[in-house]
């Protein structure tokens, strides 16, 4: 409608119908009976704590992005919260089985009877949009089966992603003693070139460690070669690594400063990304490929 218009609404009893007219637009719209509009029974939410509007965007920002879309994996179609009680911290964590993005944040007031929790993607996104609208302070309720997040005049309730989210824990590499210093943007423009190429679907790149430099290659039999040389502080033994140009840029494309830290072990390791000089706020494992 015109902006500044005046909307006129009408609903004659009886009729399952709505009339809506501005100006000289009519639209006769059906309706449904009101009484079979689902009512999602709140129930009492025990825990209750509060994250800062700028915190939770990250924490969704940084995770996101690696919730799985495969829905026989129904498990995984979340973002996993759970409190770590040893390091007192909320972690916020994200697969799809072939990356892991996860936040650490110091725990919050109130969240330390947090029962462990999937929220679904939808629910999610939907949060994410709310945060757009301003405010300081996100409220959060839950219980074993739903989550409130309040915000301002908004209020959104979703039921929880009923399921077993699993030790994610066990994925991440503790034993990765190469470590590759580089810009992350650089980096991921380069492997965004050389996929451009890339027949398969998985678009995978190969990386070529040797001191002080990477060269990213992707080779295919309808299209050639692509090859590009890029700086980087790396001092371990030299060695090849493939990985899926899309999964590697994503992890990439959360990290904001000049260098990231790439922690390595071989060409069958996961990797692990965290920011230089982070103090384990977030870290990405990125699954290695075959090249």
């Amino acid at each position: 409608m015109p902006d500044k218009s005046a909307i006129t609404l009408k609903v004659e009893p009886g009729a399952r119908k709505m009339i809506i007219t501005a100006g000289r637009a009519r639209f006769t719209l059906p309706t449904l009976p009101a009484d079979d509009f689902p009512t999602l029974t709140l129930g009492e939410l025990p825990t209750k704590f509060a994250l800062s509007v700028p915190m939770l965007k990250m924490a969704i920002d940084s995770t996101r992005f690696a919730i799985s879309t495969e829905e026989t994996r129904y498990y995984l179609n979340g973002l996993f919260w759970h409190v770590d009680s040893d390091s007192c911290q909320l972690k916020i964590a994200a697969t799809d089985g072939h990356r892991l993005a996860r936040v650490a944040v110091d725990l919050p007031e109130g969240a330390e009877t947090l029962i462990d929790m999937i929220v679904p993607r939808k629910a999610i996104g939907a949060v994410r949009k709310m945060l757009d609208e301003g405010g300081e302070l996100v409220e959060i309720g839950a219980s074993a089966t739903k989550v409130q997040f309040h915000l301002g005049t908004s209020v959104l309730t979703a039921k929880l992603i009923d399921g077993t989210f699993p030790d994610y824990t066990r994925v991440i590499p503790t034993g990765n003693d190469k470590l590759l210093l580089i810009d992350p943007k650089v980096l991921a423009e380069a492997a965004d070139r050389v996929a451009t190429i890339a027949s398969d679907k998985t678009k995978t790149v190969k990386m070529s460690l040797e001191r002080d430099k990477i060269t990213l290659t992707v080779a295919s039999p309808e299209n050639g070669m692509a090859v590009e040389e890029v700086p980087a502080d790396y001092a371990s033994a030299a060695f090849d690594i493939g990985f899926n140009s899309r999964y590697l840029r994503d992890a990439l494309a959360q990290i904001d400063g000049d260098l990231v830290q790439i922690h390595l072990a071989d060409a069958a390791a996961p990797a692990l990304l965290l920011a230089d000089g982070a103090d384990g706020e977030a870290l990405y494992v990125v699954m290695p490929m075959r090249v």
